[in-house]
């Protein structure tokens, strides 16, 4: 039996990664400060929040690129810039995607049970790296939503997000119904 790669069984997520990135390109820095109350995070931190996200678990595993990545977080101390461009989250967005779409692309399957200790709470628990995989594409499916939701309260309904839920992949074509 041929082992494929992970990007097989995670098909999909890179069509959401990009209707992300689209819905923040060409946002203005007030879009980008918009938050739905006070404790919220802002558009634009929600947009860091999903791309740091993806390299504070990524290094975790550990994964190609994780440690570059890390590095410019620790540099910038955990913190987003100040202000935020369209070109600035879409380019980091992109840049953690890479390091994704490079593990998804170099794992297989038989890679999935290899794990790390994590302690949390008071425990020390056996995390693996699908756990760890799945747990970071819920992060941005969830995140994504958020983000949708922010951008509704301003106006905003960036078509792959809202009407499209994401999906920039369309499965294959098998048929066709009726006479068009």
């Amino acid at each position: 039996m041929e082992t494929k790669a992970l990007t097989f069984v995670y098909d999909g997520w890179d069509g959401y990664h990009r209707s992300i990135v689209a819905a923040v390109s060409g946002l203005t820095a007030e879009q980008f400060a918009f938050r739905g109350s006070p404790d919220m995070r802002s558009v634009g931190e929600l947009a860091w929040h999903i791309a740091d996200g993806r390299v504070d678990w990524f290094k975790r595993l550990p994964a190609p690129l994780s440690a570059e990545l890390t590095a410019i977080i620790e540099a910038r101390e955990g913190r987003p810039p100040a202000s935020y461009t369209g070109e600035m989250l879409a380019a980091w967005l992109n840049r953690t995607w890479e390091m994704v779409d490079l593990t998804l692309k170099q794992w297989t399957v038989d890679d999935l049970p290899e794990g790390y200790p994590h302690a949390y709470a008071g425990k020390i628990f056996a995390v693996s790296r699908q756990w760890t995989i799945w747990r970071i594409m819920a992060h941005d499916i969830h995140h994504g939503g958020q983000l949708t939701e922010l951008l509704a309260m301003q106006g905003i309904f960036p078509t792959e997000l809202t009407y499209l839920g994401g999906h920039l992949t369309e499965p294959p074509i098998i048929g066709s119904v009726g006479a068009v």
